[in-house]
């Protein structure tokens, strides 16, 4: 934060008071986030510069908030991925089967993609571990496993972005809160048995995956669940998930495909209560000083543009939220 006498500046927004503060939250972007898939296809693929230009319109980012990643190389890859996935990966070698179990077709630019949108959550996360606060415009692929893709996701980019942290000693010990409505099965499969990492799903129980692999903390939910049974648990378990992991960051897979009316989601929070689960995981993590990384996670509203909207959410409330720490700060109300 840079600190200047004047006003408290937050984005394209200004406040009274007695300092300026200026205040970015660094999101990765990329043109390469978003590739051509088959008409009717149902991931929603436009949703990421539909989100770009909807959080710029607000003035919640401004576009020298925005940092290009550039695409991981395998060896990065290798800490998370086997060297026989990525070689199939890399040279057009899935199987039909393997296709239909990731369920999007394979191609150069979705392999490019994947790099890309990877290397935009670890992004995130130095910008988070230097700032308190980022988010990658994509990310949240949690049903990667190590050795094989499921479920529109073919790199698990936070467990990547934790492992090459952790390799180059930059943090000791992560958390990961996946509020996806699927369970982060990937992940949880790719951590397990990790002392140091703590994963914690809360998902639909009867959604999928339809075989749940293990997270340190799994909340089931039933079909239906609305807001006030949703956040009484999250409520329940958050402080729990960040007494135990003692973590050095936390990294927020903020799913809207628990909006009532999802595609996939058999869900029922409403507009209203997105908002608050996303303010309430922001103002835990950040009241205890750990830094943030926001990625996006999955969201099929009826419409590509809904989708985007929904997203916007967590960045809304992660503004909200500097905001009224630096009021707070500075006596500015």
């Amino acid at each position: 934060m840079i600190v200047t006498p004047g006003r408290v500046q937050l984005g394209h927004s200004t406040l009274p008071g007695e300092d300026a503060i200026l205040l970015l939250m660094k999101c990765s972007y990329s043109i390469d986030y978003e590739v051509a898939l088959p008409p009717g296809h149902p991931f929603p693929m436009s949703k990421y510069p539909l989100l770009k230009a909807q959080l710029i319109s607000e003035g919640i980012i401004a576009p020298a908030d925005i940092v290009a990643p550039e695409p991981l190389d395998v060896a990065t890859l290798e800490l998370v991925h086997t060297p026989e996935y990525l070689n199939k990966l890399g040279h057009a070698g899935l199987s039909a089967k393997e296709i239909r179990r990731l369920g999007l077709p394979w191609s150069d630019a979705l392999w490019r993609r994947s790099r890309y949108a990877a290397a935009g959550t670890l992004l995130a996360a130095r910008s988070a571990l230097q700032d308190g606060l980022a988010a990658n415009l994509a990310g949240g692929t949690h049903h990667a496993f190590a050795d094989h893709a499921e479920g529109f996701c073919v790199l698990n980019d936070v467990a990547i972005a934790v492992a090459k942290l952790r390799a180059e000693g930059a943090i000791a010990k992560a958390a990961i809160i996946d509020l996806d409505v699927h369970q982060g099965n990937g992940t949880a499969a790719i951590f397990e048995g990790e002392e140091d990492v703590f994963t914690f799903s809360m998902h639909g129980e009867r959604n999928y995956p339809s075989v749940k692999m293990r997270s340190n903390l799994d909340v089931p939910l039933r079909d239906g669940a609305g807001d006030d049974e949703y956040l009484g648990k999250l409520e329940q378990h958050l402080p729990e998930v960040i007494e135990r992991s003692q973590a050095d960051i936390a990294f927020y897979l903020a799913g809207v495909d628990v909006a009532a009316g999802d595609r996939y989601g058999r869900l029922g929070l409403t507009e209203e209560g997105i908002r608050k689960r996303d303010r309430m995981v922001i103002e835990a993590v950040r009241r205890r000083g750990v830094p943030l990384a926001i990625v996006l996670a999955g969201g099929y509203a009826p419409t590509r543009a809904r989708t985007a909207e929904l997203h916007a959410h967590v960045f809304r409330e992660a503004w909200r939220y500097e905001r009224s720490e630096i009021n707070s700060r500075s006596g500015a109300f």
